[in-house]
């Protein structure tokens, strides 16, 4: 608040304390911060919404496609009908290992040691691809919710530091001069809690989801593994 708006708030101090004319009335660089927090939140949620319809349908996909694979159904004939579309989760899994499968016997590889060794590999390297997708814009939520309140603060502080100069300036330390570059300044700690703490809940909720998926990614990755190095035994 600037020292020449102090008359002003002094004598419409009951608008002055509605949250657009706080906004208004505050300094630029607590505006700047408010908006800044506001847009982290606003972007926030957007991130919140899309991991959750994202891990709910990876989850569906996953219950499909172990029915699918635990049916009986010949891998070849699965291999078929899923390498003709996009894979994710499970699918891209099978669909990985099953091509370098197919690879491996077309070239006439005769090294079943080193054909087990490039499945693993494939897995793993598969493995680390749809982790990543999981997880990706979750360290945006993290930051959120460590940096938010620390930005609220430094907007509040600001806030302060420009009400207690108008203060000065005017010589009048009645509450209708103090109350409003007051309010103004705590509002940014307000709006840094506001964008923090779903950032900091959901972070935790959906790191836990993502590694719960991971695992089970994983748990499939080495029973599938197994079962090829069984064929490939035969082969041998």
């Amino acid at each position: 608040m600037n020292p020449v708006d102090v008359g002003q708030v002094a004598l419409d101090a009951p608008a002055s304390l509605s949250l657009l004319s706080l906004f208004w009335q505050a300094h630029i660089v607590v505006k700047l911060v408010m908006l800044g927090l506001l847009v982290s939140s606003i972007w926030s949620w957007a991130i919140i919404i899309d991991k959750v319809l994202l891990f709910g349908r990876v989850r569906r996909q996953m219950d499909r496609f172990e029915k699918v694979f635990w049916s009986g159904q010949s891998l070849e004939e699965l291999y078929r009908s899923i390498s003709t579309r996009p894979a994710t989760s499970m699918a891209a899994l099978f669909v990985a290992a099953m091509r370098e499968w197919k690879r491996s016997f077309e070239s006439g590889a005769r090294s079943p040691m080193g054909l087990q060794m490039r499945i693993d590999k494939v897995l793993d390297v598969t493995l680390s691809r749809e982790a990543e997708r999981l997880e990706s814009r979750l360290l945006f939520l993290a930051t959120v919710g460590a940096a938010g309140p620390f930005i609220g603060l430094f907007g509040t502080v600001w806030g302060i530091m420009s009400s207690f100069q108008a203060i000065a300036a005017s010589k009048n330390t009645s509450l209708a001069v103090v109350a409003p570059g007051i309010a103004e300044a705590l509002m940014a700690t307000a709006i840094g809690l506001f964008a923090a703490i779903p950032a900091v809940i959901a972070y935790n909720k959906l790191a836990s989801s993502a590694g719960k998926i991971s695992s089970r990614l994983e748990g499939f990755a080495d029973e599938f593994s197994a079962i090829l190095s069984r064929q490939i035994d035969e082969r041998a």
